[in-house]
């Protein structure tokens, strides 16, 4: 069953799956994934990245362990009368293309390929699967926000100057309330990674252009950067095991993000990419993008 073909336009339909949960009220870059576990593959124990992690942490499953159609057929599974698997996308690296005449640099072209998974409670005669942890107490979830910030590569100095929260990019530092200010202390720390994602955009961390160069409010780059530190803000809340239950969720704010997707279906993609470059970066996580996409074709292999 061959479902990496570029027949269907990827973009166009994981954007508007997005708009459709967007439109029964559910953002789900928000749905934490903490009780389910990091949504992962059973066999290669591979963690899914990016928008893969909330497009599948947001579906609710118990746990979040998935399978491909032959992997589960290799170990006389079968999927269950009525489920249906969900897409996951990744990035194919194609041959690099010579330059006119040879002697221009090779450019290296990407595309975005497509694959289905099934999660475990879609599958009938599945060997047994050891139980996910329950998440952390919040004394533990404080910890481990705390760690975060002290291990973060050239962390920003944050400060405490002025009731309210920013990242200055020109003079590289962050602003927050004081913690006193907020409702609870996951609400602080909630938006602290907020910031801390935006702060990895400066030249000094990941030079991202949405940082870099000027742009203003309501800008086109202001809401890309805008989407990339709230999703990134989410990635951290569920590593961490905290819920923020401070984040916006009015039907102005919906309808404007609708909006957005709808006249630019790439944008989605292109700012969870973001997010997970910036939160792999605040967690100090090396590049292991050879690897990764090695078990990713292993992964594929398996369709």
């Amino acid at each position: 069953m061959n479902t990496t073909t570029q027949h269907l336009d990827v973009f166009a339909i994981i954007t508007n799956r997005i708009i459709e949960q967007l439109e029964n009220q559910v953002i789900p870059w928000r749905k934490p994934w903490t009780e389910g576990g990091h949504p992962q593959n059973l066999f290669s124990k591979r963690p899914y990245t990016g928008m893969n992690t909330w497009l599948l942490g947001s579906l609710g499953y118990a746990q979040n362990y998935f399978l491909t159609w032959k992997q589960l057929k290799a170990v006389g599974a079968s999927v269950k009368k009525g489920e249906k698997g969900t897409m996951v996308v990744f990035w194919k690296r194609l041959a690099p293309e010579q330059g006119k005449d040879n002697k221009e640099p090779q450019k290296v072209n990407a595309v975005l390929r497509y694959y289905f998974v099934y999660n475990i409670a879609q599958i009938d005669h599945l060997p047994d699967v050891l139980t996910i942890p329950y998440p952390p107490d919040t004394v533990n979830q404080i910890s481990a926000c705390d760690e975060i910030i002290e291990r973060m590569p050239n962390c920003p100095t944050i400060k405490h100057g002025k009731q309210k929260a920013y990242y200055d990019p020109l003079n590289d530092y962050i602003n927050m309330p004081k913690q006193g200010s907020f409702d609870s202390l996951i609400s602080y720390y909630g938006t602290l990674f907020h910031e801390l994602v935006h702060s990895t955009g400066h030249q000094s961390r990941l030079n991202r252009r949405e940082i870099v160069e000027p742009n203003s409010f309501g800008s086109e780059l202001y809401s890309i950067e805008e989407l990339t530190a709230e999703i990134g803000a989410c990635y951290l809340n569920s590593i961490t095991g905290i819920m923020n239950k401070e984040f916006e969720n009015s039907v102005a704010y919906i309808k404007g993000w609708i909006e957005r997707l709808r006249n630019d279906k790439r944008l989605i993609v292109y700012a969870s990419g973001q997010a997970q470059k910036a939160t792999d970066y605040i967690l100090n996580i090396q590049s292991y993008q050879k690897s990764e996409e090695h078990l990713v074709e292993q992964e594929v292999e398996a369709q």
